[in-house]
C-alpha cells in the first residue's frame, strides 16, 4: 500500500444533491480533491474504498447506490452512503483504474477492523480511500444534538490523522464513538490495520477539520515514505 486518504461522507458533498446549499461545502470538496490528488500522485495501481455500513461486506465496483432516495434521477440501489460518496469523490478525481469497495460493520470491534485492513493492504500497490464522518453531536443543532464530549473526541481523531498515528486510531473507544454518532470510527480503524500491516514510515497531512451542521468533517492524506 502506497497511500491513504480520509474523507467524510455527507451526501451534500455531491452538488446535485446539495442544490442551493452546494457552495456551503466548496471548501470541503476542495480539501477532498487535494487529499486525493496527493494520494493518487503516489502512483497506485488500484484503489480500495472502505466505509461504514450495516455489515462487513465486499461490493461490486459498479453496485447501484441509494441516491435515488435523495432525489437523484437514477435507479435505487443499496450501496452504503459512505461508499457512494467515496466512489463519487474518486470519479471526480478522474480515476478510471481498478477499484474495490468494502463496507465495515458499524459495530465492528477494533480487532475486526484491523484484520480487514491487513487483508486489504496486500496485493498490488494501492491507495486506500476511507470515508466516514466524525461526531454528529458537535452543536445543539447537530443531528444528534450536543454532547460535550464530542469536540474532544474529534480533536483526538484529527490529531491522530495529522500524525499518521496508527496506535491512537486503534485505541478509539467504540462505545464512545457510537454514543457520539462518529460513523467513521470503524473505517479509521481499518486504515490503521492496513498501515500497520504495510509497515514502513508514514507521514500524515490534515487537510480539513470543521463541523458545519454540527457534524465533524475530517480530511487527511497519509503517504508512505
Amino acid at each position: 500500500m502506497l497511500a491513504a486518504v480520509v474523507c467524510p461522507q455527507p451526501p451534500l458533498l455531491i452538488p446535485e444533491i446539495a442544490a442551493g446549499a452546494a457552495a456551503e461545502l466548496d471548501e470541503l470538496r476542495a480539501a477532498c480533491d487535494a487529499a486525493l490528488k496527493a494520494g493518487l500522485a503516489a502512483g497506485p495501481e488500484r484503489v480500495v474504498l472502505v466505509g461504514p455500513g450495516r455489515y462487513t461486506h465486499p461490493w461490486p465496483a459498479d453496485a447501484a447506490d441509494g441516491l435515488a432516495d435523495l432525489g437523484m434521477p437514477k435507479p435505487a440501489g443499496d450501496l452504503p452512503l459512505s461508499l457512494t460518496v467515496g466512489r463519487w469523490l474518486l470519479e471526480r478525481a478522474g480515476w478510471d483504474g481498478p477499484r474495490s469497495l468494502h463496507s465495515i460493520a458499524a459495530a465492528a470491534a477494533a480487532d475486526e477492523c484491523a484484520a480487514l485492513g491487513a487483508q486489504l493492504a496486500g496485493g498490488p500497490p494501492a491507495l486506500l480511500l476511507v470515508t466516514g464522518d466524525a461526531s454528529a453531536r458537535r452543536t445543539v443543532g447537530a443531528p444528534g444534538h450536543l454532547d460535550q464530549r464530542a469536540e474532544a473526541f474529534d480533536a483526538d481523531v484529527a490529531a491522530a490523522l495529522a500524525k499518521a498515528d496508527v496506535g491512537a486510531l486503534l485505541e478509539l473507544d467504540a462505545a464512545l464513538a457510537a454514543d457520539l454518532l462518529a460513523a467513521g470510527r470503524p473505517a479509521w480503524q481499518v486504515l490503521a490495520g492496513a498501515v500497520h500491516a504495510a509497515g514502513g514510515f508514514w507521514a500524515g497531512t490534515l487537510h480539513h477539520d470543521a463541523a458545519p451542521y454540527g457534524v465533524g468533517y475530517l480530511v487527511a492524506s497519509w503517504l508512505r515514505a
